[in-house]
């Protein structure tokens, strides 16, 4: 009995290609998103069956191995000679690459604390959530890591919202995915928490090996004062447990996560409009420290929030298809290059974004084309159409 909802269609090899790229991204003196080695194809494909082995725990088991023994290849490397790691001491050991990288969240760069451990049984987890009106109120954006906004049909925006330091308990309204969030999940290996999608698009998620869950899977529910489709809430956490692995297992960083010595000089900006249609724009106000969303459908207290928005110009495509309604579905294209704008503390940054693949990582450099990186933090993406939106932002 196959789970229903639930596409695992992900070669070996294909398996192995995107362990390879995430793990070398780790690696030190390795860039982001570079390629692993090259490996042999495979046309052996499966689905997850209840009562099966989760095919997902080869990919993280392996991934969790070949971490900890990068971590282990950087600290002799930091040690040389016959030096020991005793020998070295706690803080020579710190500077290696793997070390830092253990001791922060991939989603925000912030430090671990605790108990608590960067390596979770659990992968990065995205819902997908409605952001108009009638989605109102949102739950569950106050315990996101990072959200991303994106362009779908009738110039309106849907949310992909990233969990994986914290997996809260009721979230929603959720949506359905778009061929626009291949290239938004695949960078760290992400499952879709959704509606469903449109045939086509449900083919090209299965073809990219995104594994989704989505109503009749563990936690989902319809919430009887509501309407439909706004009405289909889950437990995340209950839905999360169905990807639960035996090994724990980092993703790579989503961003590239720094300080704000680079902002020092950078312009004041205290409001900024991002404006994908002429049927949506998402404004935003710096006070206290964060970025206040002025047209957020979020419960009250439960807000995202953000330390920093960043900005993305993108080109936007045709799906192929209509939506019930008529509606021409676009496509982000998340490859390629466009302008960056950084809103930090009240500041932005001017440069530009690359990605070589859909599940290629974000790259960013500055206008006299140095490294750029986002200060540590909950960050909030804003993907604007580069024809037909437009961004504005003053002191």
């Amino acid at each position: 009995m196959q789970r229903r909802g639930v596409v695992h269609h992900r070669p070996d090899a294909v398996r192995r290609r995107r362990r390879q790229a995430l793990t070398r991204s780790h690696l030190p003196g390795a860039p982001p998103g570079a390629p692993g080695p090259p490996v042999a194809q495979s046309k052996s494909t499966g689905s997850l069956q209840i009562g099966a082995a989760p095919v997902r725990r080869h990919t993280r088991a392996a991934t969790a191995a070949t971490l900890a023994l990068a971590c282990s290849l950087a600290l002799a490397a930091c040690g040389g000679g016959d030096d020991s790691d005793d020998e070295l001491g706690p803080d020579a050991q710190a500077v290696a690459a793997g070390a830092r990288l253990a001791s922060t969240w991939p989603l925000t760069g912030l430090p671990v604390t605790g108990k608590q451990e960067a390596a979770q049984t659990h992968p990065v987890m995205v819902l997908k959530m409605d952001n108009t009106y009638a989605s109102s109120p949102q739950m569950g954006l106050g315990e996101a890591d990072m959200v991303v906004e994106e362009l779908v049909e009738g110039g309106m925006t849907r949310l992909a919202v990233f969990y994986y330091s914290q997996v809260p308990g009721d979230v929603g309204p959720v949506r359905s995915m778009r061929a626009s969030d291949i290239g938004i999940v695949s960078p760290v290996d992400a499952d879709v928490v959704t509606s469903g999608a449109a045939q086509v698009t449900l083919n090209r998620i299965g073809n990219a090996g995104i594994t989704y869950f989505t109503e009749g899977d563990k936690g989902f529910y319809r919430d009887s004062s509501r309407s439909a489709p706004y009405n289909l809430f889950t437990d995340m956490a209950q839905t999360a447990s169905l990807a639960k692995t035996d090994e724990a297992a980092r993703p790579a960083d989503y961003l590239p996560w720094g300080d704000d010595a680079a902002l020092a000089t950078a312009k004041p900006a205290s409001t900024i409009s991002a404006s994908f249609s002429g049927g949506h724009t998402t404004n935003w106000t710096f006070a206290d420290g964060r970025y206040t969303n002025e047209n957020t459908y979020a419960a009250q207290g439960d807000e995202f929030p953000a330390d920093s928005v960043l900005v993305l110009r993108v080109k936007v495509g045709d799906a192929g298809y209509t939506d019930p309604a008529g509606n021409p579905v676009p496509e982000t294209k998340f490859t390629g290059k466009g302008q960056a704008l950084l809103f930090h503390d009240g500041k932005v940054l001017r440069g530009q974004w690359t990605k070589n693949s859909l599940e290629g990582a974000l790259q960013l450099t500055g206008e006299g084309g140095e490294t750029m990186t986002v200060p540590a933090g909950h960050t909030w993406i804003e993907l604007v159409p580069a024809t037909g939106g437009s961004v504005r932002f003053q002191k």
